[in-house]
């Protein structure tokens, strides 16, 4: 048996036989390593984040000091940690497959939209925190501990682990947050004499950090030692806002208003999350968020669907790099550049500068347009550069300008001849780029000038797909127009998904509608056999699932694990949804491989409002799936007592058992040390004295995790003492050996009474 030293909440105490062998390791962090894990009865994958026993002793039981209190924070911006693996020194986790902000910055480069809904949602998961009676500080708040899903959407993790406590001397505290490389993110009053604690203002000027490391994809105060941070810092001095590129949308400005607000060296002028949320929410709708990304990796190397293939925008030259002053020197030419000198460039220029070539294959016109000054490109094209030249990457000149929205540049270039349909290295042609930036103006001139509106780069995206997935309806229209029906129901290779399965992923309504009557058709699957209907009831985008079933998508096709849109609906909570699709003839019970219904699912993850929607319209809450498990089974292992109070009261078994080793919802509510669903087990009359294969009783679980309450529940309802395990121990012989001094006086003089 598991003696848990200590009641984790509701936490749950895994062993490591509840994952199965494979343990993959996805990350090193400072204290120990992060593992992708399986848990075997859900098939569910988590993250195991392991400590090293160097620190075990110390930050881990502080965790587990933690464990109640970070159990109750549930938001979507908020990373759910699921319990404990005492075995393995671990806290289990969700699973983020996407990783880290900080190494996305790292490997990938982020269009703007991406970055401000990447802001715009860490907003959102501190104001949270910082709303919760009294405010939850995170005070370790770093791109390191912002967390991406598979959709890229951010998770705030890590918070709660620093504390403040009362009598606390600022070295300590200081030592606690540079222990963990958090020197950069640590407000300047935190080192001073000010003998305040910390505040909300400290999360505030962190997140200031946060900001500037995603408008820059930089590393603030790279290479500089922790001494030269805290002086600059105390004096006032923040990151280089100059490291911002100079190719942003107007909306940036702002941004860095609401930025340098909150790194404001007075902790009074910094604003609340709340108000930051509030601004940050109309930036990112003024950008059409969610955008994708621009990844450095080939697509191919991903699995999320908003990972496309390999771009690198083109950079001036720094002036440091220039060794010539001289205007006749090709260096001095691109230095005129780089001041926006244009006129001086403009008679400067000559026959012998337009040839040269420079790092990356790169030529003086390739330069000349990424300034983006029209007459400066006329001037360097009239003097025979080669309007088709490419760069080692495969970028033209033409590309440059579509990706800076040069649209004076742009019909230049076609004037002068530029091929609308010339490919980069991935295959990529301009078309592809003004599609995903939803440039409406530049993707009808390119359809003008002979660009193929089906052209696929090398992982099978076409134009019409990127314009799906990022909300560019009048792309789509113009696309549209220019494709044969054949193509609408096209899939890219890397999922298999068609323009409507992206367009309902992302909730985008209108363009499924345009989609479908141009002859998407709403049932055809990607490569998990997914299909549009599947993708939006998980996405709980309800007019889009509105749509499709009025287009005739089937509502029991299931997708490779056997989960049909109604299961994923269910699994995350979204009942209006739910109420949708049974309404449309959708089966409440249908199974999935591993034979889970709908209400199994929304027992798991807690959804009670589901489970009452469920049963009201057909759903069985005593069906049984795999090893015998009912939905109340997975309600008491997961400590979901409102779920189980649903359930019991839809008239659920509360005696049934389990097949593998015959426990019934009273024993796996007592191993899952949540006194609640005890309680209302009890209630609906379960059987405190039934035994599973093992000869225990529920008894004996309460007395090996050490609860009290459950203890006296089960005392007060007529438990048997003296009830014998299949080793011959009583509940008395367990808490000693697990070492419940507690439970052992308790049953002790229950005994003698």
């Amino acid at each position: 048996m598991d003696c848990f030293a200590g009641s984790p909440g509701q936490f749950r105490n895994f062993r490591k036989d509840d994952f199965e062998a494979n343990w993959i390791k996805v990350a090193e962090c400072r204290f120990g390593q992060v593992y992708q894990v399986k848990l075997k009865l859900w098939r569910e994958k988590c993250a195991l984040k392991s400590f090293d026993s160097l620190c075990a002793n110390n930050f881990y039981r502080r965790v587990m000091d933690e464990a109640s209190s970070m159990a109750k924070v549930k938001f979507k911006y908020i990373m759910s940690i699921y319990g404990l693996c005492s075995e393995a020194t671990a806290v289990v986790m969700e699973y983020m497959s996407n990783g880290s902000l900080n190494n996305l910055l790292a490997s990938h480069t982020l269009m703007w939209p991406k970055k401000f809904q990447m802001i715009h949602e860490a907003s959102m998961g501190m104001n949270f925190l910082h709303t919760m009676k009294p405010p939850l500080l995170h005070l370790n708040l770093k791109t390191s501990n912002i967390l991406l899903d598979d959709h890229l959407h951010v998770k705030i993790s890590d918070f709660g682990l620093i504390h403040w406590e009362e009598g606390m001397s600022k070295t300590l505290f200081m030592e606690h947050l540079t222990a963990r490389g958090n020197i950069s993110y640590i407000p300047p009053e935190t080192f001073t004499q000010c003998p305040d604690p910390p505040r909300t203002t400290f999360d505030v000027y962190s997140f200031g950090i946060v900001i500037w490391e995603i408008l820059t994809q930089q590393k603030p105060y790279a290479g500089c030692s922790v001494t030269t941070v805290l002086l600059e810092v105390s004096q006032g001095k923040r990151p280089c806002v100059e490291m911002i590129p100079e190719q942003m949308p107007h909306e940036c400005d702002q941004m860095i208003r609401i930025m340098q607000q909150c790194w404001d060296q007075d902790h009074g002028k910094r604003p609340q999350f709340s108000d930051i949320l509030m601004k940050t929410e109309t930036l990112s709708e003024v950008l059409k968020v969610p955008g994708p990304i621009h990844c450095r990796k080939n697509a191919d190397e991903g699995s999320d669907s908003s990972l496309v293939p390999p771009l690198h925008e083109i950079a001036l030259p720094e002036m440091s790099d220039l060794p010539s002053d001289n205007p006749h020197a090709t260096d001095g030419i691109l230095c005129l550049l780089y001041k926006k000198d244009f006129g001086s460039f403009r008679l400067s220029v000559k026959r012998e500068h337009v040839s040269t070539q420079f790092s990356g294959q790169k030529s003086l016109l390739h330069y000349t347009v990424a300034s983006g000054d029209t007459d400066s490109v006329k001037q360097v094209l009239s003097l025979g550069a080669e309007v088709n030249c490419a760069t080692a990457r495969g970028y033209t000149p033409l590309i440059i300008a579509v990706l800076h929205r040069l649209h004076e540049i742009i019909c230049l270039l076609l004037e002068y001849g530029a091929a609308a349909t010339q490919e980069d290295e991935d295959q990529w042609t301009a078309l592809h780029f003004a599609a995903q930036n939803g440039d409406n103006k530049t993707v009808s001139l390119l359809l003008d000038k002979g660009a193929v509106a089906d052209a696929r780069e090398k992982t099978g995206w076409m134009p019409l797909h990127l314009a799906c997935q990022n909300g560019h309806e009048t792309v789509v229209r113009l696309l549209l127009s220019r494709l044969s029906e054949e193509a609408v129901k096209e899939r890219e290779e890397a999922q298999g998904r068609t323009p409507l399965h992206l367009a309902s992923t992302y909730g985008y309504l209108n363009i499924a509608k345009l989609l479908l009557s141009q002859g998407a058709d709403p049932n055809a699957t990607d490569c998990s056999l997914s299909t549009a209907l599947h993708l939006s009831a998980q996405e709980g985008h309800n007019r889009v699932v509105r749509q499709l079933l009025k287009s005739g998508a089937s509502t029991d096709n299931a997708d490779s694990r056997g989960y049909t849109p109604l299961h994923l609906a269910a699994l995350k909570g979204h009942t209006g949804i739910c109420r949708q699709l049974l309404s449309n003839g959708a089966s409440p019970d249908s199974r999935t491989l591993q034979g889970w219904t709908p209400m199994h699912l929304a027992a798991l993850k807690g959804h009670e409002t589901t489970v009452v929607q469920l049963k009201s319209q057909g759903g069985c809450v005593n069906a049984s799936g795999e090893n015998g498990w009912t939905p109340l089974h997975l309600a008491c292992k997961q400590s979901k007592p409102e779920v189980v109070a649903k359930l019991l009261a839809a008239k659920a078994d509360p005696n049934v058992t389990e097949d593998s080793e015959g426990w019934t919802p009273l024993h796996v509510a007592c191993n899952s040390v949540c006194f609640p669903s005890v309680l209302h087990l009890l209630s609906h009359h379960a059987d405190v004295n039934v035994v599973n294969s093992g000869k225990a009783t529920p008894l004996h679980l309460a007395a090996q995790h050490g609860c009290v309450p459950i203890i006296k529940a089960l005392l007060l309802n007529g438990a048997d003492r003296t009830r014998l395990d299949s080793s011959g121990s009583t509940a008395l012989n367990v808490a000693q050996r697990c070492e419940k001094w507690e439970i052992v006086q308790l049953l002790k003089k229950e005994c003698e009474a």
